[in-house]
């Protein structure tokens, strides 16, 4: 049984299933929520003009400390309000990579991450975050739908 699991939020409703899985699984765990930006999707904007990425970064992160609320929200009220220690924390980064690297950091035991469920072209096109986690982490990763 881990001690300390590790669940990316991206907003996700297969982020939304990894936090009630954990919650049903492991109700003794304690529990990082984990949230990536990615700085890939500022896109062109945050490049044009010179404050665009400062004002994106800081979007981004209201947007991160809004979507971490909501899930240590969901979290302690699946399992019943009980004092439970649910740590958020946000990173930048490509999230795959940002993911394993903050399994390793945080010295997590397991990572629970949602999957999109994927196939196919789109697959291939926009890769597969919950895939590179399973194969590049330190740890046992469960991937929920």
């Amino acid at each position: 049984m881990p001690s300390h699991v590790l669940v990316p939020l991206d907003g996700s409703p297969q982020a939304r299933h990894a936090i009630g899985f954990v919650a049903e699984e492991w109700p003794d765990a304690r529990v990082t929520l984990l949230h990536v930006i990615d700085p890939v999707k500022a896109g062109y904007r945050a490049g044009v003009l010179p404050t665009g990425s400062e004002d994106w970064y800081q979007q981004a992160q209201a947007d991160a400390d809004d979507l971490l609320a909501e899930g240590r929200d969901q979290f302690v009220g699946e399992r019943d309000g009980s004092d439970v220690a649910v740590e958020t924390v946000t990173e930048v980064g490509r999230p795959a990579a940002t993911i394993v690297e903050q399994a390793r950091d945080l010295d997590a035991d397991h990572v629970v991450v949602g999957s999109h469920g994927r196939r196919g072209v789109s697959r291939l096109l926009l890769g597969s975050v919950a895939e590179h986690v399973a194969r590049r982490s330190p740890v046992p990763v469960t991937i929920v739908r």
